[in-house]
């Protein structure tokens, strides 16, 4: 981008900043969402909606989630493509994304602390048995199960990220032992922390998904994993669908080996009527709704990458394309 003008002020001069083209480009996520933030927080820039973009050429950043297929493959001068989301695998997955383009992802506070209390009012629902009291209630029964303590619990955190540690850091204050497996080694207080998959499947009485899916992590919960794991514990996945090897599980709670499957994303969404999840007794699903982007934390992110792309710095955030996340 062209460098800073300046204008006359008495005695001295004063830099203007120049104007950004910022595309909305999102096929989920509503403009009205967003839009008034973003304008009041940056109110020199122009804010346009796809497909309403006067000038392609103009345009520099993208804020995008799940685009329309070969949109931001038409914007020949863009300097950032900016993710409202924290998962990035849906847009790496389109061809026609432009080469050299940084990505961002989004992470925000609002977000990770939705997903630390998903993964906690999770992990209580399954420590107090209180699926199986919502099981008994329907059919009548009045049945006590036997009480534990949290510090007899150890839940397993596949992903040591911004999410993995803030769930972490609650799981903690609760008295839960917590273990997790990273790609690469991490040392973070009070967590037992692996780079081996098995120790933290055989510790792991609740096991949680936190993962970015990637060539490597898609099916890593399957009938191998399941097996590993402690009789009668269960898993929590709220990363992605693509995770969990949906026969080995629906395997897994049927021979009793699991307990209970609490399930936020599916291979295909929305998840087809007949599919079994929606009846087995040992899941409990939500419709991907572990923790929403909330534009309230989001925009100030938003906000301080555009200007990190106005000063020619890197984004906040960026994206390993290699890696998949």
């Amino acid at each position: 981008m062209a460098g800073n003008a300046t204008i006359a002020a008495p005695g001295r001069s004063l830099p203007v900043r120049p104007a950004v083209d910022i595309v909305f480009a999102s096929q989920i996520e509503s403009p009205e969402s967003w839009l008034p933030r973003l304008r009041d927080a940056l109110p020199g820039d122009r804010f346009h909606v796809w497909p309403d973009v006067p000038d392609l050429q103009a345009v520099r950043v993208a804020l995008v989630g799940e685009p329309p297929a070969g949109a931001l493959g038409t914007l020949p001068n863009l300097k950032l493509i900016q993710s409202l989301w924290m998962g990035v695998d849906g847009l790496l997955a389109d061809a026609t994304l432009p080469c050299g383009v940084p990505i961002a992802r989004m992470v925000d506070a609002g977000m990770v602390a939705a997903m630390a209390e998903t993964v906690l009012v999770h992990v209580l629902d399954w420590h107090r048995h209180l699926y199986r009291y919502r099981a008994h209630q329907s059919e009548s029964i009045w049945r006590r199960h036997r009480q534990y303590l949290a510090s007899d619990r150890t839940v397993g955190l596949l992903g040591l990220g911004a999410l993995g540690h803030e769930a972490a850091r609650r799981l903690l204050s609760f008295g839960f032992k917590v273990c997790g497996w990273s790609r690469r080694p991490k040392r973070l207080e009070g967590i037992e922390s692996f780079t081996d998959l098995d120790e933290v499947l055989r510790r792991s009485q609740v096991l949680v998904c936190l993962l970015p899916l990637t060539a490597q992590t898609r099916g890593v919960l399957n009938a191998a994993a399941f097996a590993k794991m402690p009789e009668h514990s269960c898993v929590i996945n709220i990363a992605r669908g693509g995770h969990v090897v949906e026969r080995d599980l629906l395997g897994a709670l049927d021979s009793g080996h699991l307990a209970h499957a609490y399930l936020d994303v599916f291979e295909t969404e929305p998840l087809p009527a007949a599919h079994p999840f929606w009846r087995h007794p040992g899941v409990t699903l939500t419709p991907h709704c572990a923790a929403l982007t909330e534009p309230r934390t989001a925009v100030p992110v938003l906000v301080e990458n555009i200007e990190r792309v106005r000063r020619g710095d890197p984004p906040l955030n960026l994206v390993d394309r290699a890696a998949g996340y």
